[in-house]
């Protein structure tokens, strides 16, 4: 794939970036050349290697699942103006 002088300027006006013709120019050969690195990426051959999330194979940190209140719930409450059980008390707005 090849990045030219349109493509370049296309981008720019969709990112809002103000480019000169030079600017473009630079950019275009810079672009050109990490696509060209990018390509080499896509020889190496990755078939028997396993997906990885790290470097460094280890186990997520998990806390135990268990169903809670929070025991917040008198914080909760605490501000409002009317309360019953835990829950709010608003007034009937339909009738």
């Amino acid at each position: 794939m090849s990045v030219d002088l349109d493509t370049v300027k296309r981008v720019a006006r969709l990112a809002r970036i103000a480019v000169s013709e030079e600017e473009a120019t630079v950019m275009a050969g810079k672009l050109n050349s990490i696509l060209g690195f990018v390509e080499q990426l896509n020889e190496v051959d990755v078939s028997g290697v396993e997906p990885m999330t790290s470097v460094i194979p280890m186990e997520m940190k998990k806390r135990a699942d268990k169903v809670t209140d929070g025991s917040k719930a008198d914080d909760i409450v605490a501000n409002a103006p009317a309360t019953e059980e835990n829950f709010f008390l608003v007034p009937k707005v339909v009738e």
